[in-house]
């Protein structure tokens, strides 16, 4: 196994994490944090791949490079969200739909 393939597969490990993170975690701040590991996963895969004969390829390299100044803004924004939610709730989870609950909000027949 060579070093290309080894972090590509220590990548994709990342990967089910984040998307494992992302189920499981009822938090808000859990899910960006998994999010931001599934990212990373995903972009270790591109670099751990990206090679022509034993070269590493420039291209894959920018869209990384690319994919982690997004990262971080979306990251950025995510955070904001989420404290406005803690803010206005006062709790970081989602609040649950009323349908689901059989509450009395949203459940007028159409």
């Amino acid at each position: 196994m060579n070093a290309a393939l080894f972090w590509a597969l220590i990548g994709a490990l990342l990967f089910v994490l984040g998307v494992g993170g992302l189920i499981l975690q009822p938090r808000l701040l859990g899910k960006i944090l998994a999010f931001n590991i599934l990212g990373s996963g995903a972009f270790l895969v591109l670099v751990g791949l990206a090679q022509r004969s034993g070269v590493p390829d420039p291209v894959p390299q920018a869209m990384v490079l690319t994919g982690i100044v997004v990262a971080v803004a979306a990251t950025a924004l995510a955070l904001a969200l989420t404290r406005r939610l803690v803010d206005f709730h006062g709790t970081g989870t989602l609040p649950e739909d009323d349908r689901n609950r059989g509450g009395s909000r949203g459940t007028h027949d159409d």
